[in-house]
């Protein structure tokens, strides 16, 4: 998990006074930003997104022949196959918060504002990344569970050794166990009291283990082990759970732990930083878990010309019914709030709603995001994921209806952004037996409503790099400048996007990028010519 850097000024000098705390509070004043417009003529987006210039280029309509292999490496980012070792997002996921804490030391926080911390935060990136497909549902302990050891005796730091983080897990779960039936989640994160004086919080990680746990009858293969300071980092939990699901980090770590991290993608992809301006997930990546359709992906192949219009990437779909036929007037995605997991009787049935990420204290919906302060929804050994899903996975109250994508009273961000949110969203030009050019447009909407510039972004993907070394890189079409310098990760690439009516020749490539205009409804208009 990346760090984040002291802010930039004009002077490397000027920048020693910062901390990573003093990020929290700084925003621009002033800066412009890229804000939605009206869609027009959305219906006609599904008509032919692409078009071909004469010579013997080919945008394909199946993105196939684009797609990297699969390889051994960490967390590889070939996508012409899924890794069946790790659980693939396309649906709803339940996963338990279990809290540790040690004989050395006693909270000074509760379950329930850490809970606070991570969600529905992390819910709600995951529910804006994925248009609606994924969310992470939490159930989380109303309790600390003592650990057997003290804070120190774990040794716990960022390169942890081998032998005191399997005791750290195996005493983790066999304190858990006796109050939590594993067999019943997909995720599991142990959050370690924040002010134990053994805790780093540099070494909040997934644990991958070659020889999985056991509990409860079910393998767990992989685990969040979670030391952040209350509050914690920007985004940290959900940067840790691309992890679970095969995602690689994409910073660069010196060797001497000094400079900058964030050379390789800067802002533009939450594996990447947390703390990113523009953290929404590349286009390659939703392709890889599976919220991009194939459609959604054109292949450019061969040489002369190709003319793509290419939809925003964090554009999304129209208003989908319950049983995904068009729908109007109340839908809405539902948020999934923490369900607090307890030993006292439960309060309310384990299919009850809370509408803002709060807990109902007599089975009813909530609306304060305040915790019930006594009982729990049920109890500990016997809770599990709620019982009815609807036709698109996801939860509805009696009487309300269902629509991915779109906004309502649970202040999920709302309808499409432009155009029908269906159209082509990435372009990827292959360059090698395992390497590609990747494009997207990347705006100031959705998760990346924090950057300050706009464009089509290019990238080039290595499937046989492995996690941290490097297996996206952003190319940069402004190399002698740079942007948003008063808060950006890396600000020599928060400019990268080729910008409206300019063009890129990439590197090495001779592949050539022109962004010539942008439709009514929003697309933008890109002429790609390979070398």
């Amino acid at each position: 998990m990346p760090r984040q850097l002291p802010l930039r000024g004009l002077t490397r000098e000027a920048q020693q006074g910062f901390t990573r705390e003093a990020l929290r509070g700084l925003t621009r004043d002033g800066t412009p930003r890229w804000r939605s417009t009206a869609a027009v003529f959305t219906s006609m987006t599904a008509l032919a997104a692409t078009s071909l210039m004469p010579g013997p280029a080919l945008a394909e309509p199946r993105s196939a022949p684009c797609a990297l292999e699969r390889t051994e490496a960490h967390h590889s980012e070939g996508v012409d196959t899924w890794n069946s070792a790790y659980v693939r997002p396309t649906h709803p996921l339940d996963a338990v918060m279990v809290f540790l804490s040690f004989p050395d030391s006693t909270p000074r926080t509760t379950p329930a504002e850490l809970t606070a911390d991570y969600f529905p935060a992390t819910s709600d990136f995951f529910e804006r990344a994925s248009y609606g497909k994924f969310t992470v549902r939490p159930y989380s302990l109303r309790d600390w569970i003592r650990m057997p050891h003290t804070s120190k005796s774990y040794a716990i730091q960022r390169d942890w050794s081998s032998a005191h983080r399997a005791a750290y897990l195996r005493d983790a779960l066999a304190a858990a166990d006796q109050q939590v039936d594993f067999s019943r989640y997909d995720i599991v994160y142990f959050v370690a009291d924040p002010d134990a004086p053994g805790v780093d919080s540099d070494a909040t990680k997934v644990v991958n283990l070659d020889t999985p746990l056991q509990a409860d009858g079910k393998e767990i293969r992989r685990v969040v082990t979670v030391f952040e300071k209350h509050p914690p980092d920007r985004l940290v939990l959900a940067h840790e759970t691309g992890h679970v699901f095969d995602l690689p980090d994409l910073y660069h770590r010196p060797s001497d732990g000094k400079g900058d991290w964030d050379t390789y993608v800067g802002d533009w992809d939450l594996m990447g930083s947390q703390f990113g301006l523009a953290p929404d997930l590349f286009g390659w990546h939703k392709w890889k878990l599976g919220w991009l359709e194939p459609r959604q992906v054109a292949c450019v192949r061969g040489t002369g010309s190709t003319v793509l219009t290419l939809e925003p990437l964090e554009a999304e779909p129209e208003a989908v019914g319950a049983a995904g036929a068009g729908a109007s007037g109340s839908s809405t995605i539902l948020r999934y709030p923490s369900r607090v997991l307890g030993s006292s009787p439960a309060l309310g049935p384990p299919g009850s709603l809370a509408s803002s990420g709060s807990v109902a204290s007599s089975g009813s919906v909530a609306s304060s995001g305040s915790v019930a302060s006594s009982g729990s929804l049920a109890s500990a050994r016997s809770f599990g994921p709620p019982g009815p899903v609807d036709p698109v996975g996801q939860w509805a109250s009696s009487g309300s209806s269902v629509s991915p994508g779109v906004s309502g009273s649970s202040g999920v961000p709302g309808p499409h952004v432009f155009g029908s949110g269906r159209g082509t969203k990435l372009a990827v030009v292959p360059t090698g037996a395992d390497s590609a050019l990747a494009l997207e447009v990347r705006g100031s909407e959705g998760n990346d409503g924090a950057t300050c510039t706009q464009g089509v972004l290019v990238y080039r993907v290595r499937g046989e790099t492995e996690s941290g070394g490097g297996p996206i890189e952003v190319l940069d079409a402004h190399p002698h400048t740079e942007s948003c310098w008063e808060d950006s990760v890396y600000p020599p690439l928060a400019d990268a996007p080729v910008a409206l009516g300019e063009s890129y020749t990439v590197p090495g490539e001779k592949v050539r990028i022109e962004v010539e205009g942008r439709t009514l409804s929003g697309e933008w208009t890109v002429k790609i010519t390979p070398g």
